[in-house]
């Protein structure tokens, strides 16, 4: 028997677009709309009108799964919440915060019908919750940018070109010996998709610069400070760094920048402006990522048109410290 997931695979859209095309209560685009009437022809597909009107029930809630992880910066993980908090709200919609970082919780809420749509971050470059996003009755945005993400729907930041920005600045300056300090061990081990992207877009862009770059992981505590500088000890003609760690940054780049070298800071803009004497800046706009986000869930809700994929470029930038 022909289901609503099976019209909703062959036009292409969410399930809940197929049954806000059935239900009339969303303005759906023409096209979509073309779309999910012809899959529904083709297939032959007859909902029954007491499914139909349950399955086309609005909770007005966006679930959110933001697990805390060893190695994640809380304070940028609330700043992306917010972000998304304050667009879907903007748009009468509530956020329904998931903390755990598997399948299940997703599962649970979208087959609950707890949530219209749901948002997942913290992304790995492969990560087994795509699989499962695909399946659900429910449209679906990661946070990230995976490997192999099929047909899913992603916004993040564009953190490979940040870091061939960065590897084109520092080539700039006339460095020669480069180095990334990023993110802890254990996030680099889970290989989240930020890390491998931007580790990806530095070693690139060193190549392309003829620069000698590495890539080295960095505590977020006081203890990054006895990392960096054994690196340093091994390799003194490292003169230019991009340093992307925000709970790193205010204990390490300052003892950097007192060696002779130049930093380029990666995080949010509010954070750069608390360490003196940076050379450059990367704003990470965390609150931005969270709202395109939030932006892209209600797009999928509504069935309009967009992007499978959206990356806030990276922008180049001086930014002062704080007196």
């Amino acid at each position: 028997m022909t289901t609503i997931a099976d019209v909703a695979r062959a036009a292409r859209v969410s399930i809940s677009t197929v049954s806000y095309v059935l239900s009339g209560k969303r303005t759906i685009s023409p096209d979509t709309k073309e779309r999910v009437t012809q899959a529904i022809a083709d297939l032959n597909y007859s909902p029954h009108a007491s499914a139909r009107s349950l399955a086309s029930r609005s909770t007005q809630v966006i679930g959110l799964q933001a697990p805390l992880r060893a190695g994640v910066d809380v304070h940028v993980v609330m700043e992306i919440v917010a972000g998304i908090a304050r667009a879907a709200r903007a748009n009468r919609y509530n956020i329904l915060l998931l903390t755990g970082d598997d399948s299940e919780a997703l599962e649970h809420a979208a087959r609950a019908s707890a949530v219209d749509a749901l948002v997942v971050m913290d992304v790995e470059s492969t990560d087994p919750r795509i699989e499962t996003v695909k399946n659900l009755p429910a449209p679906s945005v990661l946070i990230g940018l995976p490997s192999e993400s099929g047909d899913a729907h992603c916004v993040d930041f564009d953190f490979e070109a940040a870091g061939r920005l960065a590897a084109a600045r520092l080539a700039e300056l006339g460095h020669k010996r480069v180095a990334l300090f990023g993110a802890p061990q254990e996030v680099m081990e889970r290989h989240t998709s930020y890390v491998d992207r931007l580790r990806q877009g530095f070693i690139g862009g060193c190549e392309e610069h003829g620069l000698s770059g590495s890539v080295h992981a960095c505590p977020t505590s006081t203890d990054a400070r006895a990392t960096v500088d054994g690196i340093f000890a091994e390799n003194p003609s490292m003169t230019g760094v991009l340093f992307h760690n925000e709970g790193a940054l205010p204990h390490v780049a300052p003892r950097i920048i007192a060696g002779g070298r130049d930093v380029i800071a990666m995080c949010p803009e509010h954070l750069a402006r608390t360490v003196p004497g940076l050379t450059d800046t990367i704003i990470v706009p965390a609150e931005d990522i969270g709202a395109a986000a939030a932006r892209a869930a209600l797009d999928l809700l509504a069935g309009t048109k967009r992007d499978r994929i959206e990356l806030l470029p990276p922008r180049l930038g001086s930014t002062s410290a704080e007196a």
